[in-house]
């Protein structure tokens, strides 16, 4: 149970992110005391996904590295006012003037079947076959604190788990028959290549961020609905970058998807 005094700061920080978010201004310090536990940090980002009232699109997972108490992952919602196919308009990307800002070349699995609320635990198999759709990707990870990746995985999932947007690109049409894991992903940034890696190095891989997010969910009392996306983490790195970058994601040589940056 959550005392007064805790309720108040999760309510504090949540509305503090939510303004600072709509309102485009950085925030220099955390807006209250950081979260002591996952479940803490969670509430928060509970809190503040109900002042934003907005449309939930999909959901990012990313890596606790270290894991802390036994979880290796975590998850934050994308909005859909924030969620673009490749060629949609706009293709620039904004991000928080003096807050944080990265660029993640992704693979992006869509939800088929909605899975059971009620089922906790799910094999990879169980959690591959509620997916329909595999696309290539790149998040957008920004937050008007700048030291959102600073403070440990609470902080991060505290505002959204850090994300700022989604560029939806390709379909991996025969993704069922290959194994998308060995394939190399590049990111560059103005041309540079800033990293490259597959997806074999992210534990379980893509459908293992399905998996965990399903039984996440499922714990939180969230229901995931078909057509959400699932942004399943950075493959070669979380990527900081200005505002007027051109980021292009590139996937085996095969596909690629591209954005720009802009100011929020």
């Amino acid at each position: 149970m959550t005392s007064e005094t805790g309720q108040t700061n999760i309510t504090r920080i949540a509305s503090e992110f939510v303004t600072a978010r709509r309102n485009a201004t950085a925030l220099v310090e955390y807006p209250g005391t950081m979260p002591a536990a996952l479940a803490e940090a969670y509430a928060m980002q509970d809190a503040a996904i109900a002042l934003t009232d907005k449309p939930i699109a999909g959901w990012k997972v990313g890596r606790i590295n270290p894991p802390i108490e036994g979880a290796d992952r975590l998850a934050g919602p994308i909005f859909a006012d924030q969620t673009f196919h490749e060629g949609d308009t706009p293709r620039a990307m904004p991000v928080f003037a003096g807050g944080f800002a990265a660029a993640e070349a992704e693979f992006l699995l869509r939800i088929g079947t909605a899975p059971d609320p009620a089922k906790h635990d799910y094999t990879l198999a169980e959690a591959t076959a509620l997916i329909d759709r595999v696309c290539v990707g790149i998040e957008i990870a920004s937050s008007p604190f700048g030291g959102i990746n600073d403070h440990g995985a609470g902080v991060t999932i505290s505002d959204f788990g850090n994300n700022n947007g989604l560029v939806i690109g390709a379909d991996v049409t025969d993704w069922r028959d290959i194994d998308v894991n060995a394939w190399p992903v590049e990111l560059t940034i103005d041309g540079v290549t800033t990293g490259v890696a597959t997806a074999a190095t992210m534990l379980d891989g893509p459908f293992g961020a399905a998996r965990f997010l399903f039984e996440l969910m499922a714990t939180r009392g969230i229901a995931l609905s078909a057509g959400q996306w699932i942004s399943t983490g950075a493959v070669s790195g979380v990527h900081p970058v200005e505002i007027g970058a051109k980021i292009v994601a590139i996937f085996d040589d095969r596909l690629q998807v591209e954005c720009s940056i802009s100011a929020q």
